[in-house]
């Protein structure tokens, strides 16, 4: 009698009404600062509470959602002190990441980051796409560097990032910058330059910082 093939379990409902809710997140459908209605949500999407509350708490866990007592869960709005740490808990764990893989990478593994590249320079007037692909790039990088941990904190923290209403894209002129920051990485980590890749890492998150708090020249 052959042997019974393995179930695989079907995700569980709160996870996928958690990721719904993470995308009207991002979106700014749900903005940041705004109160969550779980009454209408559950009726709008034909579902109790009780996922939805499951959701909320995988949400709190991540940082997007914030709970209050007696007043209920409410989309996380980042202060400045909050993005500010943010950002350099990122620089220090992406410049070490861009460091070992300019230490290290081959050439399938450069061309793969190159070509990631390649579409941020045909995006550059294009917001939307260049932020998606900018995020690819930076989770590729992780992906080389081959840090799992790293990459699950980096993954957590930019959630947060997420939800800054000044994030550093949005300012006018930032997408050229981020663009010419981003050449001097693949020069660096193409050159195998460790410490090069990781010093352009490391500036690319300081203008980065820099244009969220409104300082950067436009």
């Amino acid at each position: 009698m052959a042997p019974a093939a393995h179930s695989i379990a079907p995700r569980a409902l709160y996870e996928d009404v958690a990721e719904r809710l993470r995308q009207q997140i991002f979106s700014r459908e749900l903005q940041p600062g705004s109160w969550i209605d779980e009454l209408k949500l559950a009726a709008t999407w034909g579902i109790s509470r009780t996922p939805l509350r499951e959701a909320l708490k995988v949400l709190a866990t991540e940082g997007l959602v914030t709970m209050k007592v007696r007043r209920g869960a409410y989309v996380t709005e980042p202060s400045a002190d909050d993005v500010q740490q943010v950002y350099r808990l990122l620089a220090l764990l992406e410049s070490d990441a861009a460091g070992e893989v300019a230490a290290r990478a081959d050439g399938p593994a450069l061309e793969s980051l190159q070509a990631l590249h390649d579409q941020l320079e045909k995006q550059v007037r294009q917001r939307e796409a260049f932020f998606s692909t900018n995020e690819a790039f930076h989770f590729k990088l992780l992906e080389l560097a081959g840090n799992r941990w790293r990459t699950q904190i980096v993954g957590d923290l930019r959630k947060v990032m997420k939800l800054n209403r000044h994030h550093s894209l949005f300012k006018k002129g930032r997408l050229s910058q981020s663009l010419a920051e981003h050449r001097s990485i693949m020069a660096a980590i193409r050159a195998g330059d460790p410490v090069a890749a990781t010093q352009a890492m490391q500036r690319h998150f300081e203008n980065s910082l820099k244009a969220t708090a409104g300082q950067a020249t436009p």
